[in-house]
């Protein structure tokens, strides 16, 4: 039983390493826009404001990487716990979960929370000028 433990033990580490990186990409993506957004309401290049998109765009693609890392990796989690321990043999390859593209990295960019949170990120940039907070055009 010590080596199905100390297997699932590492891949829970890479799950959590994921999870991880994927919290911090929305704390940044929150962080950034804030910034260009005070940047161009303090007297900045109006021109500026199109960054945010391409900080928004780029960390929801960067994120979809991870959760798709993650979701692979949760289905290497379940198919050892199912293991004998005679089994293990403490690989961390995760290709046979990748199941019809369903982890697929695309395809995970555009799962429902990712879209939600990355589409409102978007959408309060978008509301900025419309609303006339910022006067930029």
């Amino acid at each position: 039983m010590e080596k199905k433990l100390k297997h699932l033990e590492f891949v829970q580490a890479v799950i959590n390493r994921m999870a991880r990186n994927s919290f911090m990409l929305k704390g940044w993506t929150v962080i950034l826009v804030a910034a260009i957004i005070a940047f161009v309401a303090r007297g900045g290049d109006a021109e500026y404001i199109i960054a945010v998109y391409f900080v928004v765009v780029a960390f929801w693609v960067l994120d979809g990487f991870f959760l798709s890392q993650e979701r692979l990796f949760r289905g290497l989690y379940d198919h050892v716990r199912q293991l004998d321990e005679d089994a293990i043999d403490f690989s961390m390859d995760t290709r046979a979960y990748r199941v019809d593209g369903r982890n697929g990295w695309i395809r995970t960019m555009f799962s429902r929370t990712l879209v939600i949170f990355y589409v409102c990120v978007g959408l309060v940039v978008l509301a900025i000028p419309v609303l006339g907070v910022l006067r930029l055009w």
